[in-house]
């Protein structure tokens, strides 16, 4: 399995930020050794690949709900071809 892109710069400093977690979550994860940052940058790398995506799949449903519209009403292109150019591929 190829190794998956990030969707962002991953070679891009890193920030201090402040996150407000669960006390007794992040002392279960501390006691686990856990990196709760890399995790976080996880979390939120997979977030924002799954938001993009729908965001992606959305506008690909716009898209082809645009175009049969256009077709329902002028007929599709490869029509409007053979039309023009008189040929009868049936």
């Amino acid at each position: 399995m190829a190794p998956k892109q990030a969707t962002y710069n991953v070679k891009a400093p890193k920030q201090t930020v402040s996150l407000t977690i669960n006390s007794d979550l992040y002392t279960q994860a501390k006691g686990l050794g856990l990196n709760a940052s890399q995790i976080a940058e996880e979390a939120i790398a997979a977030e924002l690949a799954r938001r993009q995506a729908e965001r992606i799949q959305a506008e690909i449903r716009e898209d082809l709900e645009a175009s049969n519209a256009y077709m329902a009403k002028h007929g599709s292109f490869a029509e409007m071809v053979r039309a023009h150019y008189g040929r009868d591929d049936e």
